[in-house]
């Protein structure tokens, strides 16, 4: 596989209601490194220090910073934005194969009326590096969903593509 991420978007089989699944989107982008150094690149977007591209900016809320260490079962990291804020807690941690996170509070709107519930980092070594594949949970409350689910899922493809391109690239200066 080369470096070019892959795309997967699926309804999750937990369910609300009828109408209000939980939604995962996964993307991943094969990194030319061992899995313990694409795990020690690993970041959340708001980590990132370059700011975001203007088309992401007008998409999502703008991220700021971190503040706190959720980089073992049970911590926190308070992740800042303009205008608000999400609240991460370290649910899994297996270095260096699966790192997962579940948001416990969100104030900040995200693309009008989604909820964020947390993520996931997956590293599977493989014979040309290791392939990282990142995991965004939410429930959306937009209608109808076969309209917005694909929106929503590009969207997401694009915000998991520059947070994969930024731990790469950081993966690759070590």
């Amino acid at each position: 596989m080369s470096g070019q991420p892959e795309l997967v978007a699926t309804d999750a089989a937990k369910q609300k209601s009828s109408t209000d699944a939980l939604t995962t989107v996964s993307t991943q982008m094969t990194f030319p490194s061992s899995a313990s150094d694409a795990w020690r690149a690993m970041m959340f977007y708001e980590q990132i220090e370059s700011r975001p591209p203007l088309y992401l900016r007008l998409l999502l809320p703008v991220p700021i910073g971190t503040k706190g260490d959720a980089s073992t079962v049970g911590g926190e990291s308070l992740c800042l934005y303009e205008g608000g804020h999400l609240i991460k807690r370290a649910k899994r941690v297996e270095a260096p194969f699966l790192y997962e996170f579940e948001v416990i509070e969100q104030k900040l709107r995200v693309g009008g009326t989604m909820k964020l519930s947390g993520g996931s980092y997956h590293l599977r070594e493989t014979a040309g590096g290791t392939v990282v594949t990142v995991v965004t949970n939410y429930t959306s409350y937009k209608r109808p969903r076969w309209f917005w689910r694909p929106l929503e899922a590009f969207v997401c493809h694009v915000f998991h593509r520059f947070l994969l391109r930024a731990m790469r690239r950081r993966a690759e200066e070590d």
